[in-house]
């Protein structure tokens, strides 16, 4: 199937698009005269979606990209030049400004967010009320994700609600989550009711509010020692007994439910792969493609790349791209896992704990390559890989598949598929997956706290039932959602992360080939985490553009902050 996405279904994106949107729709277009048609109002709302990966054309400086290797069961690799992903792992700076482009495509999302919500009752042609509430919905859900994940990676930040010009300094934590909080009820409120269908991939729907509500709460009560969720504009709050019947509503009522088997989520198991990778043809499995029944929500990526001067590298999963496998592996030698630039090795702890604590979960070999059993001539050192443990993970990684006409290897089973560009840089499609169902049964077990969803996600995976513990739902969602983005803010908001991340201190690894010890750098990771409270420093030029108003979060501008590497 091609991966061409066009602006009449409202998904993502494509540089012409973008283009449109930013000269027709913001310059020679204004809000005196834009939006009034049904049209204008869903290219408005292709434009907010658009940010969406624009920040993945620089993934190391992302929201996703920082989780997974800031947590504890991911190194920051790369090679011995690669500073950025070593300093997320040690969490350490490497440049002034490095989350810039981050920052900037969530503001610049949110801006076109406040446009939307500002200017869609100027359209006079509305097919009914439900088409208006539902692209108003989903205004309201983007916005509500941006500032989300803004909070999660700085902690406190400007909260602009509205399109005029302002200087404003960082809003108190409060303020900002009762704005989330807000916005994702007024999601709630105006979205659609109806079941959840193939055809809304890529789309917020009422599901998907109800999911993030459920994790805004979590991060909030938990992170912020609180029993409420404060609402913007005298809301009130929202207690965990409303959280728990909107998490209920969405389980029940949603038609998102969990695929047959967990392994058939991951690409590698693709029709063009799969008939050569023996683990597939061995458990006898088929993916279940991009926009299955599980996701809840996803950012989209299109074909539309190429290295000229329409070049948008964000519309392909670059994210894949930096967590392949470094130059000399990633060809015939490692099939199916292809080329990239090695960032994110496994800590070897995660899959020892896991062995140990479920030693016959079938996610683990399902999320986890080991190089000295999986493949066949695994090459240490390549290309001076730094921080290397011999594990990998599965679930983001670029797939190679044969051509079956040639018998060439090539870069992306989506060179195939999609008509991706045959490149092993541009061609990768793969959905990055932001709420998965798994993860909503997870959050209703942990908000309930009874072991229904857990055991509904360990029956899927083949394991026995367990009764209900905080402790068995932190374990269940460490083996569940591993490299999903979820590791680092989980140990956030359970208190947890100081510890959890100074247990990296010791492992075993190679850098260059040559056999040394993990270590904290800037005192060490519990230092690092304890200075800075596990946030990220807003970009200096966003510090000095404000002419003062924006300070820097605790933690950072000193020598210990700094990472020089190796």
């Amino acid at each position: 199937m091609k991966k061409f996405i066009s602006l009449v279904a409202l998904t993502f994106v494509f540089s012409a698009c973008e283009k449109n949107l930013e000269s027709e729709s913001y310059t020679r277009k204004n809000t005196g005269n834009f939006p009034t048609t049904v049209a204008d109002a869903e290219q408005m709302i292709t434009g907010i979606y658009s940010t969406l990966n624009s920040a993945i054309s620089n993934p190391q400086h992302s929201h996703f990209y920082m989780s997974e290797l800031a947590s504890d069961d991911r190194f920051g690799g790369g090679g011995e030049n690669d500073k950025d992903m070593q300093g997320l792992d040690h969490l350490m700076n490497t440049k002034s400004s490095r989350f810039e482009p981050f920052w900037t495509a969530r503001y610049q999302g949110i801006y076109r967010a406040n446009t939307a919500i500002e200017n869609l009752d100027k359209v006079n042609s509305w097919e009914n009320e439900t088409q208006k509430n539902q692209l108003l919905g989903e205004a309201y859900f983007l916005r509500a994700l941006f500032y989300f994940e803004l909070s999660q990676m700085f902690g406190e930040v400007p909260l602009v609600i509205t399109t005029q010009a302002v200087n404003l300094p960082k809003s108190p934590a409060d303020v900002t989550y009762a704005q989330i909080a807000y916005d994702l009820n007024e999601a709630i409120r105006l979205m659609s009711s109806e079941t959840y269908t193939s055809i809304t991939s890529g789309h917020a729907t009422k599901w998907a509010a109800e999911a993030l509500m459920a994790r805004v709460f979590l991060f909030y009560t938990g992170y912020y020692k609180k029993t409420e969720l404060p609402v913007a504009n005298e809301g009130g709050s929202i207690s965990k007994a409303q959280v728990i019947t909107w998490i209920d509503e969405c389980v029940n009522s949603s038609g998102h439910g969990l695929v047959d088997d967990f392994r058939n989520l991951w690409p590698y198991t693709n029709e063009y792969t799969a008939k050569d990778y023996k683990y597939t043809t061995d458990n006898g499995l088929k993916w279940v493609g991009d926009g299955n029944k599980e996701t809840v929500f996803a950012v989209k990526f299109g074909t539309s790349v190429d290295w000229g001067t329409n070049f948008q590298l964000g519309y392909s999963n670059q994210n894949m791209l930096h967590f392949g496998l470094r130059s000399n592996n990633g060809l015939a030698n490692t099939f199916p896992f292809g080329q990239g630039w090695g960032a994110g090795p496994v800590n070897s702890k995660l899959w020892n704990e896991w062995r140990q604590a479920e030693p016959t979960d079938i996610r683990r070999t399902a999320s986890i390559m080991n190089v000295e059993t999986d493949l066949k001539s695994y090459i240490y050192g390549a290309d001076n890989q730094m921080e290397e443990t011999g594990f990998w993970q599965k679930k983001y990684i670029p797939i190679t598949a044969y051509n079956k006409e040639t018998g060439a290897l090539i870069p992306s089973y989506a060179i195939l598929q999609d008509e991706a560009p045959a490149d092993m840089q541009l061609a990768h499609t793969q959905d990055l997956v932001l709420i998965r169902f798994a993860d909503v049964l997870l959050m209703q077990s942990e908000l309930k706290e009874e072991a229904t969803g857990i055991n509904k996600v360990r029956v899927r995976a083949k394991l026995p039932p367990v009764a209900y513990s905080l402790e068995a739902l932190k374990r269940e969602r460490r083996w569940e959602l591993s490299f999903e983005g979820l590791r680092y803010f989980d140990l956030m908001r359970w208190g947890d992360a100081a510890t959890a991340l100074a247990t990296q201190e010791g492992v075993a690894i190679k850098n260059k080939g040559n056999d040394t010890q993990m270590r904290g750098f800037g005192g060490g990771y519990r230092a690092r985490f304890e200075a800075t409270r596990g946030f990220w420093p807003i970009p200096e030029s966003q510090i000095l553009l404000s002419d003062g108003v924006l300070v820097q979060n605790p933690g950072w501008g000193t020598p210990a902050a700094e990472f020089t590497g190796w």
